[in-house]
């Protein structure tokens, strides 16, 4: 008999996978379904963007950028249902998806000191299990003996539409061509620092090119199934 989700308090699922493959609502639905908590890497990075540039600390600076981001004073909601990103109190979760963040982000996410900073805070929420964590090198560098890893995937031009009708509310032409620079820019400078294009040994991939929102929830549930015998 299958363990129910109350069985595995501490299971940790891995996910990683580049712009636009849909890791973040797989993953906030994937723990939602499983009982778990959900880390959002990607809103670490782009709280650390945000912090420097409210004060006005040049991105290009690394050293006090890597200095800023070991001092951040980030809280971090793992409530699946309702995540929450502050900094010194203040509430960043809708600032920090501005357009402003996501044009400057990469140069934060490729600064190796500030990688190490965050990693490090990444792996203290996998240790202490029961949370799904999404983002960039989870299956390799974050939590490399989670029980379960997944690198989600999809076509370039998937990708695009799915990032356009998120942040413009439509995916034609020139919707697609606004978020273009973003998504594969943004996957070219992290792919530096970062690996998440190719599963490394012992990681599931799961391409949702053809999937829908709920077919990749299921594909993903059914890994976790596979892989540990429980099952949301």
């Amino acid at each position: 008999m299958p363990d129910s989700p109350a069985d595995a308090p501490d299971l940790v699922v891995a996910i990683d996978g580049p712009s636009g493959s849909g890791k973040s609502t797989v993953a906030r639905r994937v723990a939602a379904a499983l009982g778990l908590r959900y880390l959002d890497t990607g809103a670490m990075y782009r709280a650390v963007t945000w912090w420097a540039l409210e004060q006005g600390v040049d991105l290009a600076d690394t050293e006090r950028v890597a200095q800023l981001a070991r001092e951040l004073p980030l809280d971090i909601g793992t409530d699946p249902e309702a995540p929450t990103v502050a900094v010194a109190g203040t509430d960043i979760a809708a600032a920090i998806r501005t357009s402003r963040i996501s044009a400057a982000v990469s140069a934060v996410a490729t600064n190796l000191g500030v990688r190490a900073e965050l990693v490090a805070r990444q792996q203290a929420v996998a240790r202490e299990g029961g949370v799904v964590i999404e983002g960039r090198d989870i299956t390799t560098v974050v939590a490399p003996d989670a029980p379960v890893r997944v690198l989600l995937t999809a076509d370039e031009q998937v990708r695009l539409s799915r990032r356009a009708l998120e942040v413009h509310g439509s995916d034609d032409d020139a919707a697609v061509d606004a978020t273009r620079d973003q998504v594969v820019r943004r996957d070219a400078d992290d792919s530096t620092v970062a690996s998440f294009h190719e599963a490394a040994d012992g990681v599931d991939v799961v391409d949702s090119s053809l999937l829908s929102l709920d077919e990749t929830v299921a594909a993903v549930l059914k890994l976790v199934e596979a892989r540990t015998g429980v099952r949301a």
